[in-house]
């Protein structure tokens, strides 16, 4: 594994796992940091594949692969939860709550949840609402394989920059013709129904794509200025549409969805060019390694799609204990705060269990039955300087 990315994964769970405790508006982007980071490292992947392997088994393998690493705790999850919330439902507990779960879980079975999300239909559960991220994800690992294969090595260039151009083209395109006629199968508030669509965040993965054999200029310096520029546009935005510098202040001027100014537009293209020149300074320059390597860190990283899955629903169950039983002796902010530190430690066991005794043994069979060659990204760069 490439120094630092581990760490990585871990902090765009912990800033995903902020937002829904409601402690920190900005932590949406978490998501996006994770789309970046699955488009350089599934890119990186599918490249050696190609150079190496026959058409028939770079297909096999790559989706040999990554069922055996997302179906089974996905699966798992949406079995285990339709048990439990069925169960919950026939004690008459919060039984319109375990209805909805159940309503919209076929979506998710079949990998359209996110499109469901995008429509008039949606009805906001945690138990099962952060699925429209990893929708977009299978859904980009259907065609993004078939692209990298029938594009030829010198035009893969040109396909990176295509996909990052084409995220911005579409959300302008969907602007466009919401603004002519309101979309009827679409939520109403623009804003959210881009956000999670799946084209929106072509872009993302763009991004992260072109991380694998490119180089970006004085990256470091880059990545200063933008760590200023970015939110100070976002907070300049901000005051130009609402009138204030502190609405939302923890959304750093990028709150969930990005409703005001444009910025369901042009903002996520600034994000996932911030969180592409985070990843690049972190693998070629080796930026923040020494922080990112921590254990807790490195390990958080390793059982984060387990983080991931859990996480909303173990945040709920325990703000219903903390709110159910202590919220006539409690302030909001103190039901929130013990609600967060039972549901962190809690999160972390349920991930650890799902990894070591469900995840890991099947993981293990990824290298007996689909073993492929991988070329850490320096070489790439080593192997360009060298001509």
């Amino acid at each position: 594994m490439i120094p630092g990315l581990d760490g990585l994964r871990a902090i765009a769970f912990l800033l995903v796992f902020l937002i829904h405790t409601d402690y920190l508006n900005f932590g949406w982007v978490g998501v996006q940091l994770f789309f970046v980071l699955s488009g350089f490292l599934i890119t990186g992947i599918l490249l050696d594949m190609k150079e190496y392997l026959p058409k028939k088994e770079y297909y096999t393998k790559f989706y040999g692969r990554r069922f055996l690493r997302i179906f089974p705790l996905y699966y798992f999850y949406l079995a285990s939860m339709t048990g439990i919330t069925s169960w919950l439902k026939s004690l008459a507990y919060r039984p319109a709550k375990m209805q909805v779960f159940l309503d919209q879980a076929p979506y998710a079975a079949v990998y359209v949840y996110n499109f469901f999300y995008a429509s008039k239909h949606f009805e906001h559960t945690a138990l099962l609402e952060h699925f429209w991220s990893l929708s977009v994800e299978e859904q980009f690992y259907v065609f993004w394989p078939l692209l990298i294969m029938l594009t030829p090595k010198k035009h893969i260039k040109r396909l990176f920059i295509g996909a990052i151009i084409g995220g911005l083209v579409f959300r302008i395109a969907y602007t466009v013709l919401y603004k002519l006629s309101p979309l009827p199968f679409f939520h109403e508030n623009m804003a959210i129904a881009l956000y999670a669509l799946p084209f929106t965040h072509l872009d993302a993965f763009g991004f992260g794509a072109f991380l694998t054999r490119f180089e970006f200029k004085k990256p470091k310096l880059q990545l200063a200025v933008l760590s200023v520029l970015v939110p100070l546009v976002g907070f300049g935005t901000r005051y130009l549409t609402t009138g204030s510098w502190t609405d939302h202040l923890t959304g750093l001027g990028y709150p969930f969805a990005m409703p005001k100014g444009g910025q369901y537009i042009w903002g996520y293209s600034v994000l996932n060019y911030f969180f592409a020149v985070l990843i690049y300074t972190v693998i070629r320059e080796k930026l923040f390694v020494r922080f990112l390597e921590m254990k807790w860190l490195r390990y958080l990283g390793k059982i984060s799609y387990g983080l991931y899955v859990y996480h909303f629903a173990v945040i709920w169950f325990t703000g219903r204990l903390v709110f159910d039983n202590f919220g006539k002796h409690l302030s909001y902010p103190q039901g929130v705060f013990i609600q967060t530190v039972i549901a962190f430690p809690l999160t972390i066991l349920i991930a650890t269990a799902s990894y070591y005794w469900l995840e890991k043994p099947l993981l293990s069979l990824k290298r007996r039955f689909f073993p492929v060659r991988s070329r850490k990204p320096e070489t790439f760069f080593e192997e360009k300087a060298a001509g």
